[in-house]
């Protein structure tokens, strides 16, 4: 039998909760930049799916990548690691 591929995991902030059993992460990095060698954050967005409908604006999430849920949904949320104040 084989085994699942290992999934990416993200830790990202929610910052937009307004869908049905879906919320927007932002996940930062860091990356240097080619030119100047200086370390430049970057960030992206992504669609995830909460079941609970749990996450709050503000709160801390650990995502992983799944299978397409929807036409932008790639992502499910595994645990709220700290919530917003």
């Amino acid at each position: 039998m084989s085994e699942r591929g290992t999934r990416k995991t993200r830790e990202g902030v929610v910052v937009s909760d307004r869908m049905d059993k879906t919320v927007v992460v932002e996940v930062g990095r860091l990356v240097r930049h080619p030119r100047y060698q200086r370390v430049v954050r970057r960030r992206s967005r992504c669609t995830a799916h909460d079941e609970g409908n749990e996450c709050r604006i503000g709160d801390r999430v650990r995502i992983v990548e799944t299978r397409p849920l929807s036409k932008t949904k790639r992502w499910r949320v595994v645990s709220v690691l700290e919530k917003a104040r």
